[in-house]
């Protein structure tokens, strides 16, 4: 399984101190069907183009778009294509889409999608988001081999920081920063667990006369969530760096760091 930290040009070099393979977040779809970019380090090779549609027009030519794109994925010898379109599937972009899988495909590349446009491009590999509040974590791995195909599958690792209050019947939380997920252990000391079926850590406290039950992960689970896609055959995971900045020396220790 590839590994992909996911960094604006901004962020490259403190990433690259940890890790070198990157999904670079420096382009999107512009008007007129053509590619954008941001600066990128000149000498920016290897890793994957993550490729936005946030604000981007209908895509009107999409063979303009396709080629531009090839062309810069062979420039700096891009792996494939990060698609992170937050768009719903509309026709332009399946019809874009289903273009650029064809071109990628024939020239040894892979194409990442979400999983509501992997469901309609049949080349595409599924984007899988990780981050469950409830259900099991292996099961849903489970349902999407079973719906794409082990080689079709790839982990959106979002790393998960919740807050509910008890009893939580909609079973909807409040997403909590890391710094103050930090900052409140640090204050209350609380008995930590491990929940295996939703592969996240996890504890119980009262505040303000009010029980609360806060889920979240760590290096350790998202080590393991890394480990359960690459031992069910998953092609790749992500990971956003401004998500685990903090968590990187521990999920990429350096040579020096394991001697210790």
């Amino acid at each position: 399984m590839q590994v992909y930290l996911s960094v604006t040009p901004a962020d490259c070099r403190a990433a690259m101190q940890f890790h070198r393979r990157l999904a670079h977040v420096a382009y999107r779809i512009g008007p007129e069907s053509h590619l954008l970019r941001q600066n990128l380090l000149m000498q920016t090779r290897g890793g994957l183009m993550s490729l936005s549609d946030r604000e981007a027009p209908p895509i009107s030519r999409p063979e303009i778009l396709c080629r531009e794109i090839w062309q810069e994925c062979a420039a700096r010898s891009y792996a494939g294509i990060l698609a992170d379109f937050e768009a719903a599937p509309a026709q332009d972009r399946l019809a874009f889409l289903d273009r650029l899988c064809a071109l990628l495909q024939k020239n040894g590349r892979r194409l990442y999608l979400p999983e509501v446009y992997a469901r309609e491009i049949s080349g595409g590999a599924a984007v899988i988001c990780t981050a469950i509040s409830g259900g099991n974590f292996c099961e849903r791995l489970r349902e999407a081999e079973v719906r794409f195909g082990k080689n079709r599958v790839a982990l959106d690792i979002q790393r998960l920081t919740m807050d509910f209050a008890l009893p939580s019947p909609s079973g909807m939380g409040r997403p909590v920063p890391p710094e103050e997920l930090k900052s409140l252990m640090g204050r209350l000391t609380p008995s930590v667990f491990y929940s295996a079926e939703l592969c996240a850590k996890y504890f119980t406290c009262t505040q303000n006369g009010e029980s609360r039950f806060f889920l979240y992960d760590d290096a350790d689970t998202i080590r393991q969530k890394i480990r359960t896609g690459h031992n069910m055959g998953f092609t790749a995971a992500f990971l956003v760096y401004p998500e685990v900045r903090d968590l990187l020396p521990q999920l990429f220790p350096r040579s020096g760091d394991r001697s210790r």
